[in-house]
Order: structure tokens, then sequence, then C-alpha cells
């Protein structure tokens, strides 16, 4: 970072976020395997695919909640939007799918007054 000189003092300037390349994500596949909680994360723009950074012996619950905070922030950095995750109920053994949807916060008619 480079710094910018204030009225004789240093301020160091705010990291800036590239924007995605990647649509918004629309939905996520969490994975049990036996080397750990994998990911797949479905955007307009295709699917990201990767590791779930949690201990392999997460309980399911857990490796849940992490997956949608993971996609939470992400949808947060990189769109400056929120959403939520809903997860549908388990069609396989170790395998869960969520619904990935704007959140309500985002349908606001009153504009952001925060700055």
């Amino acid at each position: 970072m480079n710094p910018t000189m204030l009225d004789s003092g240093m301020v160091r300037r705010k990291k800036e976020m590239k924007r995605s390349a990647w649509g918004i994500p629309k939905g996520i596949v969490l994975l049990a395997t036996p080397e750990g909680w994998r990911t797949s994360v479905l955007t307009d723009d295709g699917m990201l695919c990767g590791r779930l950074d949690v201990p392999i012996n997460t309980d399911p619950q857990d490796a849940r909640a992490a997956a949608a905070v993971m996609v939470t922030d992400l949808a947060r950095d990189f769109h400056d939007t929120d959403v939520e995750v809903r997860w549908e109920p388990p069609q396989e053994p170790w395998s869960w799918t969520g619904l990935i949807t704007l959140s309500a916060e985002n349908d606001s008619p009153w504009p952001d007054t925060e700055g």
C-alpha cells in the first residue's frame, strides 16, 4: 500500500477489492470426502470448486454453517451484496445442496445512508 500525506499525517489508503469476473453465487454443493469438505459454487458464469477450510472431522451442521459464511462473505466482498443460503434436505448421504438468494436487505426501497 502506498501511504498518502494529509495534514502532515500519514494515512493508509483502503485496500480496494477487485470486482470478480464471476457472477453472484446462485447455488452451492457441499460434499464430505475422505480428503475433507469440498464445495462447488454455482454462478451465472460457471462453477467455482474448492476445499472448505475446516477440519476433516467437522460436524456436518458446522460445515454447512462455514460454507454459508464463505459464500456470504464472497458475495459481500466481491459484489457488494448480501445473500442468504437455504440448505435443501440431503438427497444423498454426506452431500448437501443450498439455494443462494439475495438477502431481503438488498430489496430495500430506502437509499444506502452509510458512508
